[in-house]
């Protein structure tokens, strides 16, 4: 409340507490009744616009706290909106690291059977190779033994027919 209607309230209540007794009256007393009209018609008067001061101040802290309180909310629900994309985000790294290593150990192992089989192969086939040449090295020799063989008897008979034929 204003100054004023303290002042007038305060000098109101001095009134009544330095006003005279009532003879076998203890709690009532005489007061002027023009003065004390004119005073409650002054506080009257002050107290609508004391009033509506102190409502418009009530609303505006009322209107502050809630504006606070409503940022306050929008930073919280920012905020925990952060923390849960960066824990997804991390989940989401661990759970790509999880899988780039199950895929490297996938293809690390694929390799190694791959050279393996590779290998096994080569091995089989160079074998196979190995033992088409021996046994081909065989048929020539087979055949050149018998080309000579035939050769031989062949020159050894045109030797005979030579003999003879002299």
């Amino acid at each position: 409340m204003d100054n004023e209607v303290m002042d007038l309230i305060e000098e109101l209540y001095s009134m009544v507490s330095e006003a005279w007794g009532v003879p076998l009256g203890n709690d009532k007393c005489i007061v002027e009744r023009d003065k004390v009209l004119n005073m409650l018609e002054d506080i009257k008067a002050q107290l609508p616009v004391e009033l509506s001061e102190a409502k418009r101040l009530v609303s505006a802290r009322d209107e502050f706290i809630g504006n606070a309180k409503r940022e306050a909310e929008s930073i919280r629900r920012a905020a925990e909106e952060k923390a849960r994309s960066m824990v997804e985000e991390q989940e989401i790294v661990r759970i790509a690291r999880a899988k780039s290593s199950e895929l490297m150990a996938m293809a690390e192992n694929r390799t190694n059977e791959l050279k393996r089989v590779a290998g096994d192969y080569v091995e089989d086939l160079l074998r196979r190779t190995e033992e088409s040449l021996s046994t081909a090295l065989g048929e020539v020799r087979s055949s050149h033994n018998q080309f000579r063989s035939a050769t031989g008897a062949t020159e050894a008979q045109a030797g005979t027919a030579r003999n003879n034929s002299q």
